[in-house]
């Protein structure tokens, strides 16, 4: 495996090496020993699936403390393009923005730390989206961002995305209920 940090404190690319044969393929896509050694100490509890169609945006979305969620987001069939965004308030990357093509042929998946909104597009027909989390689905605690907020300037490579009702009604990241710090160990804190 190789991890690759990017522009955001936390947000690592991780790529899984494929060793193929006539038969097919094989990849491990995830070892805790090696996560570890390369800064990710988090431990999933659940796994998470979503099947979606070309066009189709879900996000932005995260859970308040104390349900904050980390997740390691990795793509089994077609192609997305997954966003990253900074809701940690005193970081130097505050309300910016990373976003990685992540596909079952490119076999990279990406790290996204407690603090942070997830959302991703579909760029194939279909595609398959697997995300381990570090916590527990807390509906109660659940929140989002809208994936068009002008403030955040992503640039999605689809103009007109297939939502639900819930994504195309969330608030803006000025308005949005968030309750993340940032301190200097990358430790995220209720307010």
């Amino acid at each position: 495996m190789s991890f690759r940090r990017l522009k955001m404190p936390g947000v690592i690319l991780v790529g899984a090496k494929d060793f193929k044969d006539d038969r097919g393929c094989f990849a491990e896509v995830f070892r805790e020993s090696q996560f570890v050694e390369n800064g990710i100490g988090a431990r999933f509890v659940q796994d998470n699936h979503s099947h979606s169609v070309r066009g189709v945006l879900r996000g932005l979305h995260y859970q308040l403390n104390p349900g904050a969620q980390a997740k390691f987001v990795f793509v089994t069939a077609g192609e997305v393009f997954d966003v990253a965004v900074d809701l940690r308030r005193d970081s130097p990357t505050y309300g910016r923005w990373v976003g990685e093509t992540l596909s079952a042929g490119n076999r990279r998946g990406l790290y996204i730390p407690e603090g942070f909104a997830h959302g991703f597009c579909v760029l194939s027909e279909k595609a398959d989206v697997i995300y381990k989390v570090t916590r527990e689905y807390a509906p109660e605690l659940e929140r989002g961002i809208r994936w068009d907020d002008r403030e955040l300037g992503i640039a999605w490579p689809v103009k007109e995305p297939i939502l639900s009702e819930r994504d195309s009604s969330l608030p803006t990241l000025r308005d949005a209920e968030n309750n993340f710090r940032f301190s200097e160990k990358t430790d995220v804190v209720a307010a």
